[in-house]
């Protein structure tokens, strides 16, 4: 949390001089994605969860109008748009009311753009695809990319056992 908030300051301080500062807009987009991802998954708390998504949908938006190129960003906007349409529909609308989109296949397209074309990114873009995979009963695409990773990253021992259970599945 430490470094998350260091991060955060960081960015702030050099926006604050230059606000197309492309480090600090990805810093930014890091942080709020990072804070996302602890407070939903480690913390349990859904609705701050949707803060840091929208803040993380904002800085990659304004990151990808400064890089145009710059792939890994669309990891944050396709997370966001994935995981708002995911929603139970009468829960749905929250998120809206703080305008943040609701589109699968956007979504799923944009993590295909950082899988396809991201930097530092890709590989986390791969498993997010693949858990997407899973969830919509795309298990061939999922096991696709996830022997791909193990292929990719062979001393992960965390990729052979959701292997096998995709195929015992399958």
């Amino acid at each position: 949390m430490d470094a998350m908030g260091r991060a955060e300051s960081l960015s702030h301080a050099r926006l604050a001089k230059d606000l197309k500062d492309p480090d600090a807009l990805f810093a930014q987009t890091l942080a709020y994605g990072l804070q996302a991802d602890y407070a939903a998954l480690i913390e349990k708390r859904n609705l701050a969860s949707l803060h840091f998504t929208k803040q993380a949908s904002a800085s990659g938006q304004e990151f990808l109008a400064v890089c145009h190129d710059c792939y890994d960003a669309f990891l944050a906007t396709g997370f966001s748009k994935y995981v708002i349409a995911s929603l139970l529909a009468p829960v749905r609308w929250i998120p809206r009311i703080g305008w943040l989109p609701a589109d699968k296949q956007g979504g799923i397209a944009d993590l295909q753009t950082t899988a396809d074309h991201g930097h530092y990114l890709a590989p986390f873009a791969r498993i997010l695809l693949a858990i997407a995979y899973v969830r919509e009963k795309d298990n061939p695409r999922a096991l696709q990319l996830l022997n791909g990773l193990h292929n990719e990253f062979p001393a992960n021992t965390l990729f052979p056992p959701e292997i096998a259970h995709l195929q015992a599945a399958h």
